[in-house]
């Protein structure tokens, strides 16, 4: 075998069930490597305004994302097609969701090909299968972290509740600021009339909308203006990765002459 899409280029070929359930579990875990630990990076390689774009995973457990072999037909199944299109049009995490589970139908048809390519029986079949499906696809995987990730998040804003306020305008003490807002605290001590006052004078600088509870928002470290999080399609857990962010707005004046 020479090319085997994607940039994946060696001499290997899987022939035994066990050889080909090695490599099923190399692509895997190169796989949920890209959509979990690496996720920032996979994010920003998956640029919509490439051209179509495609996440490989290989048997040495790393992945890529690259345009589709040349070779019609390739020398293996090819991944979704386009990935990158869709990035920007739905929320990240729906985003991650969909290409796990067209990852997931990905590595079922290589292992198959390798099956039907070195004539395995229906009693290999079954066992490659069985194998397999002993497994968690890519898509358990990522629905039990974020699961973790949302107890998690739920349990520190308990404990650390952060609002945004016009007074907080000119002052930083964080290199990002945002808030997930959680039902106040008796302990707080703070006058709840005066609290809601103040937060209702905060507007989102992109729907227009009021500050209302149980909302994520963040503000821009360039114009401080607060934004609904779905607004400019930043979670709370893009933000924790966010240095200093950026609106749409200023990060347009930036690119324009």
């Amino acid at each position: 075998m020479e090319v085997v899409g994607g940039g994946e280029t060696a001499a290997y070929s899987p022939r035994t069930v066990e050889e080909v359930f090695t490599d099923f579990k190399g692509r895997r875990a190169a796989l949920i490597k890209a959509l979990t630990t690496d996720v920032e990076d996979f994010y920003q390689q998956c640029d919509p305004d490439k051209e179509n774009l495609c996440l490989y995973g290989f048997p040495n457990e790393e992945w890529e994302v690259n345009l589709p072999a040349e070779e019609v037909p390739p020398e293996l199944p090819e991944p979704a097609l386009g990935i990158n299109f869709a990035r920007d049009g739905m929320q990240e995490r729906d985003w991650l969701s969909l290409v796990a589970v067209h990852s997931d139908a990905w590595l079922l048809s290589v292992a198959l090909y390798f099956g039907a390519r070195f004539g395995f029986d229906k009693t290999e079949r079954e066992h490659l299968f069985n194998m397999m499906n002993d497994l968690p696809s890519i898509f358990e995987v990522m629905a039990v972290i974020a699961k973790r990730q949302s107890k998690e998040k739920s349990s520190v804003s308990n404990n650390s509740i952060h609002r945004p306020k016009s007074s907080s305008k000119g002052r930083r003490s964080e290199s990002v600021k945002y808030a997930k807002v959680t039902p106040k605290n008796e302990d707080e001590g703070l006058d709840e009339e005066d609290d809601d006052d103040e937060h209702g004078k905060t507007v989102c600088g992109a729907c227009g909308g009021s500050y209302a509870a149980d909302e994520f928002w963040i503000c821009c470290d360039i114009c401080e203006k607060w934004f609904h999080g779905k607004c400019v399609k930043i979670t709370p857990a893009r933000a924790e990765h966010i240095k200093h962010y950026k609106c749409p707005s200023c990060s347009n004046k930036r690119v324009r002459p």
